[in-house]
């Protein structure tokens, strides 16, 4: 089963607005859970989910700046 990089930033939305600056914590802790039962398809999914994560946080301007 293919998950779309459409749905992997829909994930990751979803992660940043649970737990905020943390969401890319909380992504790879979900993935070491993947791990940890032997699922690899999961495991790379949240990889996937762990770096988008990451890119949203980049792009967002620093605090105080408005666009």
């Amino acid at each position: 089963m293919t998950i779309s990089d459409l749905d992997i930033y829909r994930a990751a939305r979803l992660y940043m607005d649970k737990h905020g600056e943390e969401a890319p914590i909380h992504a790879a802790m979900k993935q070491d859970e993947m791990l940890e039962k032997g699922d690899m398809d999961g495991w790379a999914v949240w990889g996937r989910i762990v770096k988008a994560t990451e890119e949203l946080l980049c792009e967002k301007p620093p605090e105080g700046v408005r666009h």
